[in-house]
């Protein structure tokens, strides 16, 4: 087999004991939503480089996956909200297929979240409100660019941004790019997965059943 790499790194065997507390039942919110609001503040109060971001899969309605880290802005009991291009590739597939997994890394303290339901769009008011929070570089970087899109080249993206940048100076009003906006995850599966010694790791997970969640524990 031919060498990727001249460095003898084998990833076979790096290996990590993780140690931290059993994760029982009984210790669990009845609600899966107040249970991740418990686990996402425990993961912003451990300092984590950004723990709002997450890994997106979305398919082709024939089953091709594929997978992207964005950032989460909002999460309440009717789900879990990030923002994009509706152009982008995730938005297509998203428009074409709405089953989708949500996985939040949080490797330094031993845990994942993983989610899944079914996604669609926020509606434009709501959209519009976050989109005035943003900054506004980032709004105008919105308009400069057609996410997934081929691009000729940086220079062509930065010449868009400039442009932008002209028209729409420091303080004035940036609208709202008509293809971005919020989608919102809809769950009917969150799992709460923490690391242990031997991988024995707990496996909680919530699952949706006729209107009410119900908790199950999985083999690690």
């Amino acid at each position: 087999m031919a060498r990727v790499t001249d460095q003898d790194i084998d990833p076979a065997t790096m290996r990590k004991q993780y140690r931290s507390e059993i994760v029982h039942e009984d210790g669990l919110a009845e609600d899966p939503m107040r249970q991740f609001a418990e686990w996402f503040q425990q993961a912003a109060d451990s300092h984590l480089f950004e723990p709002n971001a997450m890994v997106v899969s979305t398919a082709t309605p024939d089953g091709r996956p594929s997978s992207r880290t964005v950032l989460l802005k909002q999460f309440d009991e009717r789900g879990f909200v990030f923002y994009t291009n509706y152009g982008s590739r995730k938005g297509r597939e998203i428009d074409a297929n709405r089953h989708v997994a949500l996985l939040f890394p949080w490797h330094p303290i031993s845990r994942q979240v993983i989610v899944t339901g079914t996604a669609s769009r926020i509606g434009r008011d709501e959209t519009a409100a976050y989109f005035r929070s943003r900054p506004h570089g980032s709004q105008l970087g919105a308009w400069a660019s057609e996410q997934s899109r081929v691009i000729a080249s940086r220079a062509e993206l930065d010449r868009r941004y400039a442009e932008l940048a002209e028209r729409y100076p420091e303080g004035e009003q940036v609208p709202v790019p008509p293809e971005w906006g919020g989608i919102r995850v809809v769950p009917d599966g969150i799992e709460f997965w923490q690391g242990h010694e031997n991988r024995l790791h707990d496996r909680l997970r919530y699952v949706l059943e006729d209107g009410k969640w119900h908790l199950e524990r999985l083999c690690p």
